[in-house]
């Protein structure tokens, strides 16, 4: 597994990045070759700083970094030397297997599709997160790469997001929801509505509309949306958990009784906050380019990036994107004979 990762992204550049690499490093010793992108004299000191001089590591430079104001194609063709676009670089030229990256989630989606290109039969790529629940994880496709979606795109995603589920969270038949302001297949826009009814004629496990509370309440395996819904819904569930444990934290340490009710039961909401942790979950899987591409959060600590090479190092064992390829080439033939109005694209 060869792995390119953007060590000037995110919010706080190598100082976090190479530490979350030594760490994946140390832990996952599948990893054939790690690049470090970006500058080198920062990144060398950072693997100074922490006694890093794994031969598997390979510095690769890159003089310019993807500002969070940069616009995102703007910035992939402006800046042909960022980071990002470097990284990105090493999988189009088969010298890596996947990049990560926490900087400009635009930029990285850009470099991707323009470098990259998508799969056979898929349009736009999705952000695929995976969120926990009571009883399971499940995948929100897409989280925010495609805010302009038509209903061809969530199809696809829908066939992404049940890949990824069977594949790699090792759900057998993974339900598929779509999400809508009503259970009917009569509410909702235009969009749903249409989508709705591809996705009743598909192969897919798909048992209709949800709403938002059933996100948690009654989960599915692959929530589908466009990408500006998606995003909304992975933000407001992030802010949502950690302001929930400092709630806690502030209703337990009221009182000496509910202190030592809070020390008693310290396992167990240790469990759930590293359930609902975003650092555990790592990265999302850019699903639907021709390679492997994961988004970690702008904020990832070292802990989080580690993880984020986890995810593609999972992504690229369980080869998610050749079984992408077959389940729309078996889509198109199955459709072959209906109306244009079926087929994916």
């Amino acid at each position: 597994m060869k792995i390119a990762l953007d060590a000037m992204g995110g919010d706080f550049g190598p100082s976090y990045v190479v530490p979350g690499a030594v760490m994946a490093l140390r832990e996952y010793p599948h990893i054939e070759k790690l690049f470090l992108v970006g500058d080198p004299a920062k990144i060398e000191a950072e693997l100074k700083k922490h006694r890093c001089n794994d031969k598997r590591v390979e510095i690769y430079p890159a003089s310019q970094v993807v500002d969070m104001s940069d616009r995102a194609v703007e910035a992939v063709r402006r800046k042909k030397d960022s980071s990002v676009s470097r990284a990105v670089d090493l999988v189009k030229h088969e010298r890596a297997d996947a990049i990560v990256s926490a900087g400009h989630t635009g930029a990285a989606v850009a470099a991707s599709m323009i470098k990259l290109r998508t799969l056979p039969g898929i349009d736009r790529p999705g952000i695929a997160a995976v969120l926990p629940t009571q009883v399971n994880n499940f995948v929100l496709i897409d989280a925010g790469a495609n805010i302009d979606a038509r209903p061809e795109h969530l199809l696809q995603y829908a066939f992404m997001g049940s890949v990824y589920s069977r594949h790699v969270l090792h759900y057998k038949n993974p339900t598929i929801g779509l999400i809508s302001l009503g259970e009917e297949d009569v509410k909702g826009s235009e969009l749903t509505k249409e989508v709705f009814k591809m996705l009743k004629r598909s192969s897919l496990n798909f048992v209709g509309n949800i709403e938002g509370r059933h996100l948690f309440e009654d989960p599915v395996e692959v929530v589908v949306c466009d990408g500006f819904v998606g995003n909304v819904i992975l933000k407001t569930s992030e802010s949502i958990a950690v302001a929930l444990f400092k709630w806690l934290k502030h209703e337990l340490t009221r009182s000496k009784t509910r202190m030592a009710g809070a020390y008693l039961a310290r396992h167990a909401f240790h469990t759930i906050k590293k359930k609902m942790n975003y650092e555990e979950h790592g990265g999302s899987p850019l699903l639907g380019v021709n390679g492997i591409c994961i988004i970690a959060h702008g904020a990832s600590t070292p802990l989080a990036i580690k993880n984020a090479l986890r995810v593609a190092a999972e992504s690229i064992e369980q080869q998610v994107n050749p079984h992408i390829i077959e389940e729309v080439r078996r889509y198109h033939e199955t459709t072959a004979s209906l109306e244009p109005a079926t087929a994916i694209t």
